[in-house]
């Protein structure tokens, strides 16, 4: 495996922080959008800031490869079996947020080496907020660290973030009919969604398919906070693989064990 040129945690910040306020910000509620194949939506600040932080991670790093998710399958394909170090992307996660006007929204980027994430960078720029967390190295919030403590709380005083419509529908049906928690929350945003979790937003987190660019920085910066996470079957949550994956999360062990078996992980499909 090539090694990568002395990364500068501070100059990759500065540079994910400079485009998202540059290309995202003027762009906020004021651009069209498209429906992608796959039935999510794309603008042109997902594809201006893709370009853009693309051609810098290139620039700096140029012994890496780079993988967004505004590239087609076919650009995708493959690339996480480099060699070399791999960058993933999601230059806008909350897309329909951004193009409706809702605040809720970020630029998520994670380092992929040797199939292990070992840095991940969310950056809200609204509230700008810079989430980052190195692999052994722990967790930060514009430099603050983030660290998850045991709440106490029960499952049913407890606030989770959901998002229904990738749910099996028994699964989605239960939750709604007999929910186990106090309160519910779907805020549209998945790298954001984890980042909040670390910084003790919320109790609880369940999600039916994220796909890499989606989760790979967010989870990092998670379970470096000292969170709990596994997928649905049980199974670890990051795979280095374009496989969509579904996630299971509590922000202390307690609420995990709880969680878990009031979801039955492991039976679901």
């Amino acid at each position: 495996m090539k090694r990568m040129k002395t990364l500068d945690p501070e100059q990759l910040k500065n540079i994910i922080v400079a485009a998202a306020r540059e290309e995202l910000l003027p762009r906020f509620a004021r651009v069209s959008r498209r429906q992608k194949i796959d039935g999510s939506i794309v603008t042109e600040a997902d594809l201006a800031l893709q370009r853009r932080i693309a051609r810098q991670l290139k620039q700096h790093w140029p012994d890496t490869v780079f993988l967004g998710e505004e590239m087609t399958a076919e650009e995708q394909a493959g690339l996480l079996e480099s060699a070399q170090p791999v960058w993933c992307l999601d230059p806008l996660d909350g897309t329909s947020n951004f193009a409706a006007g809702i605040p809720y929204f970020a630029v998520s980027l994670a380092l992929v080496q040797q199939g292990e994430v070992t840095l991940g960078l969310v950056y809200d720029p609204l509230r700008d907020e810079c989430f980052t967390a190195g692999k052994g190295r722990g967790a930060a919030v514009n430099g603050q660290p983030l660290v998850l403590a045991e709440t106490g709380l029960g499952l049913e005083e407890t606030t989770a973030i959901i998002d229904f419509k990738r749910l099996s529908v028994p699964l989605a049906e239960r939750l709604v009919s007999k929910p186990p928690f106090a309160s519910q929350r779907n805020f549209g945003a998945s790298a954001l969604d984890w980042c909040w979790l670390a910084a003790g937003r919320g109790h609880l987190y369940l999600h039916g398919k994220q796909n890499i660019w989606d989760y790979a920085a967010g989870n990092l910066v998670f379970d470096e906070a000292g969170g709990y996470a596994t997928t649905l079957s049980g199974g670890r949550v990051f795979i280095n693989a374009l496989q969509p994956r579904s996630v299971v999360a509590a922000v202390d062990e307690n609420l995990f064990a709880a969680w878990t078996a009031w979801l039955g992980v492991g039976l679901e499909p």
